[in-house]
């Protein structure tokens, strides 16, 4: 089954408050992710204190390293 994924986002710029995303699979909710200027945070299900934060620098390091390629649609 696809991941439902759903965001709180009042603006097209991120400022001062991040940009949410919910993900759940099956109906099970999977965790946030936390988008700000600075970093990018993920917040797994059941944990409201501990967030696991990367900057986006070492974010587009991760990807480059471990995301798989996939066509742009361009």
């Amino acid at each position: 089954m696809a991941h439902e994924v759903t965001m709180d986002i009042s603006t097209k710029f991120v400022l001062h408050k991040d940009v949410k995303v919910e993900v759940k699979k099956d109906g099970s909710k999977l965790g946030t992710v936390l988008i700000s200027k600075g970093n990018i945070e993920w917040l797994p299900a059941g944990n409201s204190v501990n967030k696991k934060r990367l900057s986006w620098a070492k974010f587009a390091e991760l990807m480059n390293q471990h995301g798989g390629s996939v066509r742009t649609g361009k």
